[in-house]
Formats: C-alpha cells, sequence, structure tokens
C-alpha cells in the first residue's frame, strides 16, 4: 500500500492540478461570455471570443515548441500558470471590448504554450506502463471539469456577479500553479542544439525541419495524428452551430438545451468511468481506432434528430466515446513522440490544427447562413464520419515502419549544419 502511494502520489498530484485549472476553465468561459454579452448586447461580439484560441495558436505555435523543448518544463508550466491568473485577475477592471479581447488573447496564447509543455511534461513523469491509466484518469476530471465547473459558475452567478466567477477563476491557475510546484523538475533531456542564447529565425527553421524529418519518417504516427486533429476540428466547427441547431431546427427551450448540454456532461462522465474501469484491458490502437468512430457516429444521430430525444441519443452516444477517444490519442501520442521533440511537433502540429479550425468554423457557418443551418451540421458529420472511418482503418490496417535511429541521426545533422 505504501509503495502504491509513493507511486503514485506525483500523478494525483498533476491530475489534481490539471482537474482545478479544467474546473477554473469552465467558470471563465461562462462568466465572460455573460460579461461581454452585458456589455455589448451582440451575440457576435461573444462568438469572437471563440475565434480568439485558434487565433492565439497562429500567433503563438510556429515558435513555441523551439522554448518548450529547450526549457524546464515544469517551470515554465508554473510560469504560465501564473500569468494567465494575473491577467484573469485585472479582466473585471478592464472597460473597453477591444482590451477585454486582447486580454483574452493573452491569456490563449498562455494556453497555447501550456498544453505542448504539459503533454512534454506529462510524458516525463508518468512511466509507460501507467500512462493509459493515467490518461483514463485524466479523461475523468476532464469530464468532472465539464459538469463541476458550470455548476459552480451557476452558484457564483447566484451569490455576486459574473465578475466574481472571473477572480475565482483566477485563484484556480494561482493554485493550478503551487500544485505545479510541488511536483519534481526532472531531468531534462539535453540534446546538442538546447541552447536559446542562439535564439533566431534560423533556428526555428531548423526545428521546422525536424517535424518535417519526423513527419517523413513517421508517416503512419503523423497520419493517425492528423486524421485525429481533423476530427477534432470538425467537432469545434460543429459546436460553433450546437445552440443555433437545437433551438431553431429542433426548436427547444432554453430550459431543454441546458438539459440537452447537462445529458452530454452525464455521457462524458459515464465513458470516463467505464474507461477507468477498463483501460488495461483496452489496446491504445482500439481506443483511437474505433473511439473517434463512436464520436462520429453520435454527431450523425445528432445531426438527423427531429426531437429532443433523439438528440439526446446522439449526445449521449458522442460524448461517451469520447472519454476512450481522448485517453486513446493522448496514450497513443505520448508512446510514438520522442519528448525530446514533442513540444515542437505538438506545436507544430497544433498550428495546422488551428488554421483548419478557423476555416471549418467559418465555412459551416457560411454554410448554415446561407443555406441551412441543418444542412450544414449533416454535411459536417458526414465528413467527420468519413475521417474517422479512414482513421479506423488506417489504425487496425497499417503496420508501423519507422526507423528510430534513421531519424535521430537526421535531426543531429539539421543542427550541425
Amino acid at each position: 500500500m505504501k509503495k502504491l502511494f509513493y507511486s503514485w502520489r506525483h500523478p494525483v498530484l498533476l491530475l489534481f492540478g490539471i482537474g482545478l485549472s479544467n474546473i477554473g476553465d469552465w467558470i471563465y468561459l461562462i462568466a465572460l461570455n455573460l460579461i461581454v454579452l452585458d456589455m455589448t448586447g451582440s451575440p457576435l461580439a461573444v462568438a469572437a471570443l471563440y475565434i480568439l484560441k485558434p487565433l492565439a495558436t497562429l500567433f503563438t505555435n510556429f515558435w513555441s515548441g523551439t522554448i518548450i523543448d529547450r526549457l524546464n518544463q515544469r517551470n515554465l508550466m508554473v510560469e504560465l500558470d501564473m500569468v494567465r491568473a494575473a491577467i484573469i485577475f485585472i479582466l473585471p477592471s478592464l472597460s473597453s471590448l477591444w482590451l477585454i479581447y486582447s486580454a483574452v488573447l493573452l491569456i490563449n496564447m498562455g494556453s497555447s504554450i501550456f498544453e505542448p509543455a504539459s503533454m512534454t511534461y506529462i510524458t516525463k513523469l508518468i512511466p509507460s506502463e501507467k500512462r493509459k491509466r493515467f490518461n483514463s484518469f485524466r479523461s475523468l476530471i476532464d469530464s468532472g471539469g465539464f459538469l463541476i465547473g458550470p455548476a459552480i459558475a451557476g452558484l457564483l452567478f447566484i451569490l455576486g456577479t459574473p465578475y466574481m466567477a472571473i477572480y475565482v477563476n483566477a485563484l484556480t491557475f494561482l493554485g493550478s500553479g503551487f500544485i505545479t510546484l510541488l511536483l519534481p523538475q526532472l531531468q531534462d533531456l539535453s540534446l546538442k542544439q538546447n541552447n536559446l542564447l542562439n535564439f533566431s529565425f534560423g533556428l526555428l527553421k531548423k526545428d521546422w525541419n525536424v517535424v518535417r524529418l519526423f513527419t517523413h519518417n513517421y508517416p503512419y504516427v503523423m497520419g493517425i495524428y492528423f486524421l485525429f486533429s481533423l476530427m477534432i476540428v470538425m467537432a469545434t466547427a460543429l459546436d460553433s452551430l450546437e445552440a443555433s441547431f437545437s433551438k431553431e431546427v429542433l426548436t427547444l427551450t432554453d430550459a431543454e438545451y441546458g438539459f440537452l448540454v447537462s445529458i452530454a456532461g452525464l455521457g462524458i462522465a459515464a465513458g470516463a468511468v467505464v474507461n477507468t474501469l477498463f483501460a488495461k484491458k483496452m489496446t491504445t490502437l482500439f481506443l483511437i481506432g474505433l473511439g473517434p468512430v463512436f464520436v462520429s457516429v453520435g454527431y450523425m444521430v445528432y445531426a438527423f434528430s427531429s426531437s429532443f430525444d433523439i438528440a439526446a441519443l446522439g449526445f449521449v452516444v458522442l460524448s461517451f466515446s469520447l472519454a476512450f477517444a481522448n485517453t486513446g490519442f493522448h496514450t497513443f501520442y505520448q508512446e510514438n513522440i520522442p519528448v525530446n521533440v514533442m513540444g515542437r511537433v505538438g506545436s507544430i502540429y497544433g498550428l495546422i490544427e488551428a488554421f483548419f479550425i478557423i476555416i471549418a468554423t467559418i465555412s459551416i457557418g457560411l454554410t448554415a447562413q446561407l443555406l441551412s443551418i441543418k444542412l450544414a451540421v449533416i454535411v459536417g458529420s458526414f465528413f467527420m464520419l468519413l475521417v474517422t472511418g479512414i482513421l479506423c482503418f488506417v489504425t487496425f490496417y497499417f503496420e508501423e515502419k519507422d526507423e528510430e535511429q534513421k531519424f535521430e541521426n537526421e535531426i543531429m545533422k539539421v543542427y550541425d549544419k
């Protein structure tokens, strides 16, 4: 028992920090939406907040991988938590909409750097035999944030104002940062090129070339990564029409729509619990191959729904399956991308994903505006089903044939030039 405690004390601390930050994100998102809506009375002004996240990724990810792989990831995570907490703390004092947008953009830029940095740190901290179980717990924590965050936000709105919720969110980031300080620094994998004193555009080009070489040497790994990212792109684009589809196509009341979202939260929680219980018995390829397909099936059911009951069924299927898909993807990512290039690979592919999210969201929005919301959701769901079908086929019917040593040698040649 004592041995089990010591082996899991750091992962549990990390999960607690992730959970605290995740709850804060939901409080912040709901409160900020209400603040901007109260300031402007414009749904378009609120919608602009959702474009800021992929826009922040475009501003940061072409250079952030170079920083992440060369700095101490734990310290970087703590610093980003503190900076985001400080910016969030001053948000309520901003009276200009453009100042609020600028602050939110900075917060999202911090998050864009934090995500690949935390993935690198998690991979270093968690032994390979524990990663699948850890990732299943992480899915459970994320689903808990989905349920608890909005509930806390609602309680704070009753007790005070959305501004109080913003201050609470700043405290969650501070708490996450202090918890991360309790974790070990870990010894960095010091490559020959790990020297930020020579940071330049030339160094960035070399790092981009490393990502290109990795993609070339690991087509199976990066093919799966890219296809899973496309699923996330389509899910994000379809989610942007969720409220409009529910209100205008299904003619749901505000209360019914709120209940529908709650059902999705319960589906995620149920999937995460089942996933946690049976994670060891399911292979990573099974999770990443079949999980996304059932997510797409759920979206298809939702797209063709004509009543609350059918839409709820679609939400349950997609949200339940999402826990398995995310666990499979995170584990696959950690097992197949070398930790010494993880920041660069994750950042550059995150940049590509953000670009596609902006294009897909604009495209599906224009389709809904010019043709119909239902058609836009159906077309988007069909495309997602096609992507996840290809992902499932590639996962199960192609074998990985990569040469690790060849890639390591090519990396060193890039920086020797």
